[in-house]
């Protein structure tokens, strides 16, 4: 990017951003799945803490919970197996947003690569601009879903879905993405238990795969996912 988020609403914005913490109310807006959304691009600060670090970052109008560390995503990082520091490869965070996963996944493995995705041009402005301000911009890939080349696959892929997309489009996704796991590699998925994170893993079991209830927490399920073992 030739200039920030940040710097455009700066410029128009005497008051500068808007510094909100996590737990604050969620105004609802356009979908974050929209590829170019029109929503206000105000930034704010999101400031969050994961395992004891805090990490501050920027958010915007027009992408998934722009105002806070979703709930969702606040259980899939405390009750997933975050990588431990000497882990290497390629990991993949789908559905990317500003970067929450992608800058916790980078932080805690210096030595792995992470896959930003997201169709969400302004979530992958942010999701750069994130990645530069926690300074691992050189180990962080972010892409739209066709950038990302056929060959690579990963050891990991983190993803809290876009439920609101429907039920044919959130399995067209994971049948795109699931396949890309490396044969020993594992899937962590968030999904509200309301929104069917049981049928989920049913389906996804359906589908050949390992599907496993890891934790729950808040309404939410955390579902590991594997390749089955063979016999």
């Amino acid at each position: 990017m030739s200039h920030s988020v940040m710097d455009d609403t700066v410029a128009n914005n005497p008051a500068g951003v808007e510094s909100v913490r996590s737990g604050e109310n969620v105004r609802v807006g356009e979908h974050y799945f929209t590829a170019d959304p029109g929503a206000s691009a105000r930034p704010r600060e999101v400031v969050f803490t994961i395992e004891g670090q805090e990490y501050d970052l920027v958010a915007a109008g027009g992408v998934f919970s722009a105002t806070r560390l979703d709930p969702g995503t606040t259980v899939l990082l405390k009750k997933g197996e975050l990588p431990a520091p000497g882990t290497a490869g390629k990991f993949l965070d789908l559905g990317c947003g500003y970067g929450p996963i992608t800058m916790v996944l980078a932080t805690r493995a210096p030595q792995a690569e992470i896959w930003a995705v997201d169709v969400n041009s302004r979530a992958r402005d942010l999701t750069e601009e994130n990645a530069q301000r926690l300074k691992v911009a050189d180990r962080v890939h972010v892409a739209e879903p066709d950038g990302v080349p056929a060959g690579v696959e990963f050891a990991q892929i983190w993803s809290n879905p876009p439920i609101r997309v429907g039920k044919e489009e959130l399995h067209q996704l994971l049948l795109r993405w699931l396949p890309r796991l490396a044969p020993d590699g594992t899937a962590w998925l968030v999904v509200a238990k309301h929104k069917g994170a049981d049928s989920l893993q049913q389906w996804l079991a359906a589908q050949g795969w390992q599907a496993d209830r890891h934790a729950s927490g808040s309404g939410f399920r955390v579902l590991k996912v594997t390749r089955p073992q063979a016999v």
